[in-house]
């Protein structure tokens, strides 16, 4: 009878593995509004359309469960309009800070004033985009003296007031340009600067030295007008930052030098500083990316090759990639947390930096491992 019941297929044990939901045909009809698409469609289907619709789910979920949630924004994004789904995320409390590239921050100047950026050509001659002073993003124009110059007088204009021997983060920078932007500008609600000034949601850049907003910083130098950008604050006000939080997520678009960042914050915890806080890593996980892990950059890793380094909880379930152009996917997710969320009250991080800097200090230089650890490494040096 054994021998009978091991040849009868239907008598084949079924993995538990293998109990997922069926797929069957997409019905569109009944599901025309992006939520119901993503709720009823994408996330029915497979490859990165579900991926696309398990990412816009952990999004919501992280928005509910009260995590400090983090943008991180690579790429040239603001030039092609997303400042708009960013402001709209910063206004309902779902963004409580921002690491970005400098040339993200710059392009977002340019609407506020006006200052034409506009939809060209990739297929076109650039020696005669050169000889007509425009510059080329892609599909993006953008005009050399009507937008990039006016830019730079605005950013010159917006820091003539700081202290040329106080070492500040970027954080204080970008809400200096906010501030001002928002006076100065006919349109200040172009700008996700402004509306991160208001709702004092801090804002860095990892690299301050790449862009065009640290070009125009480096001319004060050579007019004896000096800024110090002391980028070792921002990497302690962002730890500081993770660090009290309950839960810690983020919203990476793109990869590159942003995406590193943030999730360095949590080596920076248990790595640099022994903290007793440290919570094992980020809690909820999402980026945007056409990056592929095989090439061994940051940019495509992994969240199971974040777990290696400690930057990640082990909890797959609130990890996505999306392999896809985030033009396509960020405003997708945006509309979806959007449409499915209350708004959140705003944590206003930017006005509590000082207090959770003393607050991680005083924990590390109370900590017993960081103080014995700190007396050893620097012994010869005290002799």
């Amino acid at each position: 009878m054994d021998k009978e019941k091991s040849n009868n297929p239907s008598a084949h044990h079924i993995s538990d593995k293998f109990c997922g939901r069926m797929i069957e045909p997409l019905e569109l009809e009944g599901n025309e509004s992006l939520a119901d698409m993503i709720d009823n469609v994408f996330l029915r289907s497979g490859f990165n359309a579900r991926r696309l619709a398990q990412a816009a789910k952990i999004f919501s979920k992280m928005i509910d469960s009260g995590a400090t949630i983090a943008l991180t924004l690579a790429g040239a994004m603001t030039p092609i309009g997303m400042s708009g789904p960013i402001i709209e995320l910063i206004k309902r409390g779902y963004i409580d800070f921002i690491i970005s590239t400098g040339a993200n921050l710059y392009h977002d100047l340019h609407r506020p004033f006006n200052y034409p950026m506009i939809q060209g050509n990739a297929e076109v001659d650039d020696a005669e985009l050169a000889e007509e002073r425009i510059a080329r993003i892609y599909d993006v124009f953008i005009h050399d003296d009507e937008t990039l110059t006016a830019t730079d007088k605005v950013i010159l204009k917006a820091i003539a007031n700081f202290s040329d021997s106080e070492k500040i983060s970027t954080a204080q920078l970008h809400y200096q340009l906010g501030k001002t932007v928002s006076k100065i500008a006919p349109h200040p609600e172009k700008s996700l600067l402004v509306s991160a000034a208001e709702y004092d949601v801090p804002i860095y850049t990892s690299s301050p030295g790449d862009s065009s907003i640290a070009m125009n910083i480096a001319l004060c130098h050579i007019w004896n007008k000096p800024i110090f950008i002391d980028p070792l604050l921002d990497v302690l006000e962002t730890t500081a930052i993770v660090r009290d939080a309950d839960k810690n997520g983020v919203i990476e678009v793109g990869g590159g030098s942003p995406k590193n960042f943030y999730m360095q914050t949590q080596p920076m915890l248990w790595q640099i500083l022994r903290d007793p806080k440290h919570s094992g890593g980020h809690d909820y996980f999402i980026q945007l990316t056409t990056d592929s892990p095989h090439w061994g950059g940051l940019s495509g890793a992994t969240p199971q090759e974040a777990k290696s380094w400690g930057k990640l909880k082990d909890d797959d379930v609130n990890h996505m990639v999306v392999y896809s152009c985030a033009s396509i996917t960020f405003p997708i997710i945006c509309q979806y947390v959007l449409s499915k969320n209350r708004p959140r009250e705003h944590k206003r991080l930017y006005l509590k930096r000082d207090e959770l800097m003393k607050d991680m200090t005083q924990a590390t230089k109370n900590n017993p491992i960081a103080i014995k650890e700190w007396k050893e490494i620097t012994k010869d040096c005290l002799e």
